[in-house]
């Protein structure tokens, strides 16, 4: 088992990069997968800035809308005062096989230590919290970075998650989007549950886009939905 220490390491290994339209861009490998495949995180913006925002685009390998809105914020040039961090994929192996879990079975959105809970089928949460790399690999770059805000796109319900953070910004990011606002169930074991536990003063929320893939218009309305957070840090 890698232990959370490993990121200092690994976040020391970056590699600098240029993309068109993005003033800094750092690309990192912040970890593998349960089959081995690489995760990385694209940091983008000003790295000192106070209001530091990141942004999953797939956590569930079934669930692939959201890549699109990461691969797009990764193209623009933010506004001034945001330091962004985006995984586009966080559970490779299951996008790879399709699949909501990743390659050990486990539904990483109950992998968490927050309120975890044994649970088995679809909704496997795996042999302890944080059992799998990939929740791990989570769980060191939220701890490393400790994001003002964070946002996990799933699908396909449609709508923005009041996920237990400032209802002021989910309602603004519901309201830029275009989606309704709603309280869903809180998971045993979910990232947001957790992330919002041990970063009080921070929020991280769902957001749940329809099924299918996103159209290009409503991929460019979620990016500009995340940059326009910029200067509310």
């Amino acid at each position: 088992m890698r232990r959370l220490v490993v990121v200092l390491e690994v976040l020391a290994c970056v590699a600098a990069a240029s993309a068109p339209g993005a003033r800094d861009r750092r690309v990192v490998l912040i970890g593998r997968s349960s089959e081995g495949r690489p995760i990385e995180a694209i940091e983008v913006g000003d790295s000192t800035a106070r209001l530091k925002l990141l942004v999953v685009g797939c956590i569930h390998g079934n669930e692939q809308a959201g890549i699109a809105i990461a691969r797009r914020l990764e193209q623009i040039a933010p506004p001034p005062g945001i330091d962004l961090w985006i995984v586009p994929v966080l559970n490779p192996d299951g996008v790879a096989a399709d699949t909501r879990q990743n390659a050990d079975g486990v539904d990483l959105n109950r992998n968490f230590p927050w309120r975890w809970r044994d649970l088995e089928g679809i909704y496997d949460s795996g042999s302890r919290p944080l059992s799998e790399p990939e929740a791990r690999v989570a769980a060191r770059l939220i701890l490393h970075v400790r994001p003002t805000i964070s946002i996990w796109y799933h699908q396909h319900l449609d709508l923005v998650d009041e996920s237990g953070g400032s209802l002021a910004i989910e309602r603004r990011y519901a309201r830029l989007v275009g989606l309704p606002l709603q309280r869903l169930v809180r998971e045993p074991g979910s990232v947001v549950n957790w992330e919002n536990h041990v970063l009080p003063r921070a929020t991280a929320f769902v957001v749940e886009l329809p099924a299918g893939r996103l159209s290009r218009a409503a991929t460019e309305r979620h990016a500009r939905a995340v940059l326009a957070f910029a200067g509310r840090g």
